[in-house]
């Protein structure tokens, strides 16, 4: 069991694409996975069928957070409401925009680890983990790097998102930081290029740049810029649904869930 945070102090860099396509890969090599969406957007949970309902609300990862109540995320866990054997084996703990109430909780003593909490017990049920970590550096991140035993960033290669990927990897070197998450193990795993546009030489330029940042062991393939990444978010559906005209991007995040598979065993 391993729990892994993606993210990037930079927004719009595809990461709640890479964290659901790669559940889904995970479930489609027989992984038991659990989606954490810890973003007030709740844009994971919406692609994986379980938006906010007003009419019908339902437990969501703010309550779990600020019950911090060992084992609590069972109250808020639910399928994915797609379709198919894979997708049996996705389950989601959702979001909606009032996870933002949580940050007011961040001068609190031991606020930083009430996700961790919340998640005893209950992530040691699935083989992973994925946790979609807000386009931030505060509290919200630092309760899902306090829950996580790895970093995974999605890099679109541009500097500012570069840059983003490097704030972000330096928290696991930092000792205070780790100690004040009460988080000392945690480490960062990869960072690979995103919605990578290969007619732009800037993309190209800042993709070649990352292994000497993170070094060339921890750069993953690249992820191209696809409609059909779009076309299945806007659906809510999983990539398989959209056939042939998918498999190549479902290729690339195969090979990531490989790679994750591998990095965390």
């Amino acid at each position: 069991m391993a729990v892994v945070a993606a993210g990037n102090h930079k927004g719009g860099v595809g990461k709640t694409a890479w964290v659901i396509n790669v559940a889904a890969a995970l479930a489609a090599r027989g992984h038991r996975v659990l989606v954490v969406d810890l973003d007030p957007q709740a844009n994971a949970s919406r692609r994986l069928g379980r938006p906010f309902d007003p009419k019908h609300p339902t437990v969501s990862v703010s309550d779990v957070i600020r019950e911090a109540r060992a084992g609590g995320a069972a109250d808020g866990i639910v399928p994915v409401a797609w379709e198919g054997l894979p997708s049996m084996r996705i389950d989601v703990l959702p979001s909606r925009f009032d996870l933002e109430n949580r940050v007011y909780e961040a001068a609190l003593l031991g606020s930083e680890t009430r996700l961790a909490v919340a998640l005893e017990g209950v992530a040691e049920a699935y083989d992973v983990t994925l946790i979609d970590l807000p386009p931030s550096l505060g509290h919200l991140v630092h309760l899902g790097l306090a829950a996580a035993d790895f970093i995974v960033c999605p890099v679109e290669p541009e500097y500012d998102a570069v840059d983003g990927a490097v704030r972000l990897r330096d928290i696991t070197e930092n000792e205070k930081m780790l100690a004040r998450l009460e988080n000392p193990g945690l480490r960062f795993l990869a960072a690979f290029p995103s919605r990578v546009v290969k007619s732009k030489g800037g993309h190209q330029h800042h993709s070649a740049s990352l292994g000497g940042l993170f070094g060339e062991g921890r750069v993953w393939p690249a992820i191209p810029t696809r409609s059909s990444i779009s076309d299945a978010g806007d659906e809510a559906m999983p990539l398989a649904a959209l056939g042939s005209r998918a498999a190549e991007i479902r290729a690339l995040y195969d090979a990531h869930a490989e790679r994750l598979w591998k990095g965390i065993a």
